[in-house]
This record gives C-alpha cells, structure tokens and sequence, in this order.
C-alpha cells in the first residue's frame, strides 16, 4: 500500500505552508499533502511528493493547508435567533429568551437553523462539529439533524440534550417551563433509539448529553453515561459555568460537582464537559488525572461576562481542552477569531503577554478538539482522516506572512478560507458550499425565524435599537438623540 501512495493520490495539495501540528509540530514551507480516500497518504516537501500522479492537483502556493477546525461545543438550533439576548446575564438570558424560544422550535426550524449553522462552519475550515441540541429533542428531529449536519459535509455528533425528573434546582432556575419534556426513563429510551440509528462510527453519530449538570438530578447523569459506554460513545454536558453553579450543587448534594463525577467515575476520555470555568483547585486535578475534556469557549465567556477558564492550570493536569462556539452565545461561526480570544483572554486576565501562544490557539482548535471528540483527525500526518482546510495569505490584511502560525491566529478569518475538506471530499470551494444550495438554506432560516420569534412572544428583544444608557453621569453626557454632549 505504501508504494501506491509514493505514485498515486486521488488529491494533492502543493507550494503552500503546511502547518501540521503533529508531534513535532512541523511547520513545511512550502509543504504537500496527498490523500487516497479518506486518508492523508503522504506530507512532505513538493520535491518529495514530486513524483506522485494525482487525480488532481491544487497549487497552493500563497496559501496555509491546515487541520480543519473542530468545534467542540456548539448549539446550532441557536443561530435561528441570532442577535438577541444581548446584555443579559446567563440565567436570565436562558430563562428569559433561550428557553422561551426552545420551547416553541419546531423540527423544520430546528434542520433549517443546523443546516444553515453547518454552512457557516463549511465556510469557515470547520470540519467537525459537536452538537448539543435540545430543541426539540424526539428522534425524528435528533436524527433530522444530524442528516441536516451530514448533508453539507460535516463530520461530527448530536448531542442529545436530556433533562429528564424535575430537580428542585430546576425549579429554582425556572427551567421546569420550558425545558423539560420527557421524564428519565423516556429521555434514555429515545436516546437509545437514536444511538441504534447513529452508533459511534457514523459520520454524525449521536451521543447522550445531559443538559446540565448543576441543575439535572444524579440519577440521569449516571445513567446517560452507562448508555455512553455501553455503545463505546462519548457524552457531554455543561459543567460549572456561572460563577455560583458550583455553590449552587453543593447546597444541593454537599460537593462540589467534579467531585461528585469523578467519585462515580464518570469522567474520563469519554467526557466532554462545557466550560468548566469554576473549578476548585481538586476538581481541575481531577479532571487532569482522568484525560476528560473540557470545550474552551472564549467568546461566549467574555459575551456572559462569565469569567476565565483556568487553561493552563488544566492542561498541566492533563486535561483536554478544545474549541467551542457555543451557539447563540457566540454569535456565528469563527474558530479563528475563537483562537484569538482564547490567547487573549488569557493574557488579560493574568496580565502577562507569556500566559497563552499562537501555538496554543492552534492546538486547541485541531489537535486537541480532535482528541475531545475520539476523531482520527486534527493533525496533518500520514494515516489520518483528510480532514483539511487551506486558507489563503495573499491578501493586504495578511501579507507580509512572517510567521505563519501568527498570521492565522492574529490575521486571517473565515472569509480567507478557499476550501474545506472533509474524509478527501472537498464540501466548500470558491466561496460555497458545494453539497448543498446555501440561498435556499438561507430562505428557509429567515422564513422559519421570523413565525418562530412571533410563536415565542419575545418581541421586546427585537427593538431596533436598545438604550442602555444607565443612570448618573454616563447618561448625562448624552442628548436625547444619543449624541455625545
């Protein structure tokens, strides 16, 4: 087999910088990679691969061929309603527009929202993508969207949000209105239902996913994350993310929640958690000495004002930290502008330019979503999936290119992406997505939005302009048109 890759491939992509990420963290300029199937075959300088005859050749001269972004926390039902919501703190942000809302989707605007979302992800080098969908939740939908996610070319897993008995909790956060649907025994019923559809293996599996662990009763945790392993699944939930959640479990079971996850033995590789911002100095060891993974997502904290994950701290323990979005929290679909902010987030609240590198930012969107969500993928090395992006550096807002890895992080966007590659199938090339027709995509979303927002009674959100002036000086030195005074 390896003669056949030194002389065929079915893609070659050459001239460009080919940052890698691999163990040794090679950075080729100029570089080439070969894929056969839906495999890398070969990385390594164009004169090395010089000799291979591919069904075709791309120059990527100008350009970064990079792993695809994998974005390990996502809502994508969410970007139906995005804009809204802005100002409020999380719990009022949930029970005051995001539960409201979820409550009233129906299956098509759920597919149209996730079909729409996974376009803008194409679009932007993100290849796969983890789901936490709880709007609504009975199989037909979960498994609609996970075909609406597979249909552009995605790679990725649903994440079945569940809710299931009714703690007290609960009902001290007001979700018993609008979140919850189906009793315990039902939630893990469906849920089975659609891991028999969507088994670990497919290219959108479905895992289980407890919505929250704060406010979720114990019972349907543990249990979600038998179901998980019994099928060889991972699970996800959210975990410690406002700055009274961790308070807030151990009034109500006397630890801290990690605690309480990893004495059950529930953490582990098979874990993604949510945020993790609050963490206990034994909860971040903790989630170190199992491998669990935690979903960095730096533009939904500093949108809440939620607070700064303890990164550093968590991947000396041994924690895996990959990228999130975090859907109507962060707004759109932007792993390098989530890179960025993950860098300097870090850098601001421990005011020191050495507490966070481009590197990192790097690491964290390839390589080690790649490990949260057991993919083959997230470096360029023979034998892993062609999970792949090129991005173009031959524009003003790039060039001069001194260092490449700088250059994505600090410089390029979304909009420099000229292909996205998925198990050697490129799904987006000169400027769409080539699997699915996004004016038609786009049609639906706003056609599905606009009854949705009506159905949900949250019209006050929609003013045009919101004034936000508070009392005291600040709203002194405005006149009554808003301009300063």
């Amino acid at each position: 087999m390896a003669g056949a890759f030194e002389t065929t491939c079915d893609l070659l992509l050459t001239g460009g910088s080919v940052v890698t990420v691999d163990d040794r963290r090679r950075v080729l300029e100029p570089g080439a990679v070969a894929i056969t199937g839906d495999r890398i075959a070969r990385v390594g300088t164009p004169g090395e691969l010089a000799g291979i005859r591919a069904e075709r050749t791309v120059d990527c001269t100008g350009k970064a061929v990079i792993p695809g972004f994998v974005d390990t926390h996502q809502h994508l039902f969410q970007y139906i309603a995005r804009g809204l919501g802005d100002g409020l703190p999380i719990w009022p942000w949930l029970s005051e527009f995001m539960w409201p809302v979820a409550a009233e989707i129906m299956r098509e605007d759920a597919v149209a929202a996730v079909r729409l979302a996974s376009i803008e992800a194409a679009r932007a080098g993100v290849t796969a993508v983890l789901d936490h969908h709880y709007a609504p939740t009975d199989v037909d939908t979960t498994l609609d969207v996970a075909e609406a996610i597979e249909g552009v070319g995605l790679r990725g897993v649903v994440a079945r949000g569940m809710a299931g008995d009714v703690t007290d909790v609960a009902r001290e956060q007001g979700l018993t209105e609008h979140g919850i649907r189906y009793r315990t025994d039902e939630e893990l019923e469906l849920m089975r239902a659609c891991m028999e559809v969507r088994p670990p293996g497919s290219q959108v599996a479905v895992w289980p996913a407890p919505l929250n662990v704060i406010y979720l009763g114990q019972d349907i945790i543990r249990r979600s994350v038998e179901l998980a392993r019994e099928y060889g699944a991972g699970w996800h939930t959210h975990c410690s993310e406002g700055q009274d959640d961790p308070e807030t479990y151990r009034n109500a079971y006397g630890r801290s929640p990690v605690d309480w996850l990893h004495s059950e033995e529930l953490t582990g590789p098979d874990t993604v958690l949510a945020h993790g911002v609050w963490l206990e100095d034994v909860e971040v060891e903790q989630i170190g000495s199992s491998s669990t993974a935690v979903s960095y997502c730096p533009l939904s904290h500093e949108y809440m004002a939620i607070g700064v994950m303890r990164l550093r701290e968590l991947r000396r323990a041994g924690a895996v930290i990959g990228l999130g979005s975090d859907g109507g929290s962060g707004f759109h679909v932007d792993h390098f502008e989530a890179m960025k902010q993950a860098i300097l987030l870090q850098r601001v609240h421990h005011l020191d330019p050495t507490a966070s590198t481009v590197e990192e930012g790097i690491e964290l969107a390839t390589r080690e979503g790649a490990r949260a969500m057991q993919l083959d993928a997230g470096t360029i090395e023979a034998g892993r999936l062609a999970d792949l992006a090129v991005v173009n550096l031959d524009a003003p807002h790039t060039t001069p290119n001194h260092r490449t890895v700088a250059t994505l992080v600090y410089c390029a966007g979304p909009a420099d992406v000229d292909m996205t590659i998925v198990g050697g199938r490129v799904i987006y090339e000169e400027g769409r997505c080539l699997l699915v027709d996004e004016r038609d995509a786009m049609g639906a979303a706003r056609e599905r939005a606009k009854a949705l927002l009506e159905r949900a009674g949250v019209k006050d959100l929609l003013e045009a302009w919101r004034d936000t002036r508070v009392a005291g000086p600040l709203a002194e030195t405005r006149d009554q048109a808003g301009h300063a005074t």
